[in-house]
């Protein structure tokens, strides 16, 4: 369950591991805004934390009726850190989705290539 309770806007998220786990992550709200965490990146973390290192696909939800919400360009680029090939599913309420991939959502991305770490 997410707390958000300077913006309420509650997000979820979903990742799944290249063994077929999923690990899930809600967005962490904090009075200091820059210290808030979104979903993604708690998702990523767990999973993380958890041993994994190799991602095919997350999923990401919030209450938002009329349009799909992507990630957030940090959400992104911490995604791009585990891989260029990711699939992304934004997810509405009422179960309708939108399938795109990361290297659309961030194209030309920074990435550990470009550190020699790739």
């Amino acid at each position: 369950m997410a707390y958000c309770p300077y913006s309420r806007f509650p997000v979820g998220a979903a990742v799944l591991t290249a063994d077929g786990t999923i690990i899930t992550g809600c967005n962490v709200e904090n009075a200091s805004y820059g210290l808030t965490m979104c979903a993604e990146r708690t998702a990523i973390q767990r999973a993380v934390a958890e041993g994994h290192r190799k991602f095919t696909a997350i999923a990401v939800a919030c209450d938002i009726k009329d349009q799909f919400v992507g990630p957030c360009g940090a959400c992104r680029q911490v995604l791009r850190e585990f891989g260029s090939d990711w699939i992304v599913y934004l997810t509405k309420l009422d179960g309708s989705y939108k399938e795109t991939s990361l290297n659309e959502l961030l194209p030309l991305a920074f990435s550990p290539a470009h550190l020699g770490k790739d």
